[in-house]
């Protein structure tokens, strides 16, 4: 019975319930006892009497009839009522929580199609949300973090990003791409494990600092390992060498009035140098993907094969997601 009770409550707090019944369940059963003792009677009625008192029902058929009875009943009453009363507490206290949860959770659905994953949670999480949000780019987070601090057009898979099943029901496998950050990096090694586990096909990016474990992720397969540090570092560094190379990067990564997208090459491309397509897409060609890595083409004049996609900033359309927010 009381493995019964303690099932019906959250997990969060069945460790409290449980020592609070036994708690309960050994001062009715002393009370009882010592009632039965101290008044005459047969150990079932005092436990007949200690569960009426406990309970706060006091039929009144059976009393104390000296000082010990009382102090006894008074010492049954204040221990086991309290903690029976703890126990319904935390019982309501679960129930608002889910009905909440279940509230909160309405904000958004699961994308239909294919989307980002974005997994852990930094500093940075919410400005990367912020920014594929206004570009209308689907995105599950799986993160232990309140629910109100998402944006609305994201969907949270709220639990520990390092635990298999968490991640298990983010489906992994139907994303288009995984972004891989925690509060360590050995939470980003372990995310990192679990999720080629799921989805060995998936393309993911990882951000860590220790460069042992970046050489890891890359024996995992993770194409992008990127170093906060040493990007910031490299930025700083093009910016001394030329004074408005800051101001591009700037300009690039966060003017409202373009996005960048991998498009495909095509196959009029194919056999093709990268500088020729560039004369004829609209847009800013910034690049060339082959083999899910990334080539600027500068210096050499790369060849696009079957299968290449071309990374482009194209402006915004009036109207397009970037807009619509900022009317």
């Amino acid at each position: 019975m009381l493995t019964l009770l303690v099932r019906l409550f959250g997990p969060h707090h069945r460790k409290h319930i449980a020592v609070l019944l036994m708690a309960a369940a050994c001062c009715v059963l002393a009370g009882a006892g010592a009632f039965a003792a101290t008044q005459g009677l047969p150990f079932s009625t005092g436990l007949y009497w200690a569960i009426t008192t406990a309970t706060t029902v006091g039929y009144g058929d059976v009393t104390p009839h000296n000082a010990v009875g009382r102090v006894i009943a008074s010492l049954v009453m204040l221990i086991t009522i309290p903690l029976l009363a703890s126990v319904f507490a935390l019982a309501s206290a679960d129930a608002a929580a889910a009905g909440i949860r279940r509230i909160l959770a309405m904000r958004s659905h699961f994308p239909e199609g294919r989307y980002r994953l974005v997994i852990g949670m930094n500093d940075a999480v919410p400005a990367i949300l912020a920014e594929l949000a206004l570009v209308g780019i689907p995105v599950v987070l799986v993160a232990d973090t309140d629910p109100a601090s998402v944006p609305p057009e994201v969907h949270l898979v709220r639990g520990d990003p390092t635990d298999e099943t968490v991640l298990r029901s983010a489906q992994p496998e139907g994303a288009e791409q995984a972004l891989i950050i925690g509060q360590s990096d050995g939470d980003v090694l372990v995310s990192s494990v679990l999720v080629r586990k799921l989805a060995p096909r998936l393309e993911m990016a990882a951000l860590v600092s220790s460069p042992s474990v970046r050489e890891a992720l890359t024996a995992l397969g993770v194409r992008q390992v990127i170093s906060a540090h040493a990007l910031i570092a490299s930025t700083l560094a093009k910016s001394l060498e030329a004074p408005h190379a800051g101001d591009m990067l700037a300009q690039l990564v966060g003017s409202n009035n373009h996005r960048l997208s991998e498009i495909e090459a095509g196959a009029s491309a194919v056999g093709r140098p990268l500088s020729a397509i560039r004369d004829e897409r609209d847009g800013l060609v910034l690049g060339l993907v082959h083999d899910g890595s990334f080539e600027l083409g500068i210096g050499d004049d790369p060849v696009i094969q079957a299968g290449d996609r071309l990374l482009v900033a194209v402006a915004e359309q009036a109207g397009g997601p970037a807009a619509r927010r900022h009317r």
